[in-house]
């Protein structure tokens, strides 16, 4: 009899210090992830990495969105090294990476559903040549003339001195008229 109560024992002391183990595994995960994110957005945020996209056409918040991946990832293995410290099956863990690579999946994809298209279309646009700097186009309600094509917009001046970006897909999504450069008009004086 009393050795069914030490193994009872023993059993909750195991279970005790497992979940101690995995609630401290747990912090741990968190704080590291904290730490390691904010440091990695600083140096990302010293070498102005931003800046240097934005320099270069791209408006993406990259400093942001490494140091976000870096915090959440050590985040994730932090969970599933307390879930495993805790003795939970397999199959559990999987399932919970599972639903944890789809949400990530379902968030890149609306993240960047427009900025592929944009690309791919500033590629093509690039490499076809159709519309170049200088250009009078006119694509739905947008009038002027070509400023810059970059691979994510493309940059007019309206003729009413405003300057428009336009979504690249939109030039290739659509009827895109190019107008001819008009000559002046000389008039004859001596008829």
């Amino acid at each position: 009899m009393f050795e069914f109560f030490t193994v009872g024992v023993e059993s909750a002391s195991n279970w005790i210090f497992g979940l101690v183990a995995a609630v401290a595994i747990a912090s741990a995960g968190i704080i590291v992830g904290t730490i390691l994110g904010k440091v990695v957005k600083r140096v990302l945020h010293e070498f102005e990495v931003n800046k240097v996209l934005k320099a270069q056409g791209m408006t993406l918040p990259v400093e942001e969105f490494l140091s976000g991946i870096i915090k959440y990832a050590i985040y994730l293995v932090g969970i599933v090294w307390a879930l495993a410290e805790l003795g939970l099956a397999t199959m559990a863990m999987e399932i919970i990476l599972a639903v944890i690579f789809v949400l990530l999946a379902v968030f890149v994809i609306l993240a960047f559903k427009d900025f592929i298209p944009n690309i791919m279309a500033g590629f093509f646009l690039h490499q076809k040549g159709m519309i170049k700097a200088g250009d009078y186009i006119r694509v739905k309600s947008v009038e002027g003339k070509v400023l810059e094509i970059d691979f994510i917009e493309t940059k007019i001046k309206m003729k009413n001195g405003d300057t428009i970006m336009v979504p690249n897909s939109i030039l290739t999504k659509n009827e895109v008229v190019k107008f001819k450069k008009s000559k002046p008009v000389v008039s004859d004086k001596s008829q």
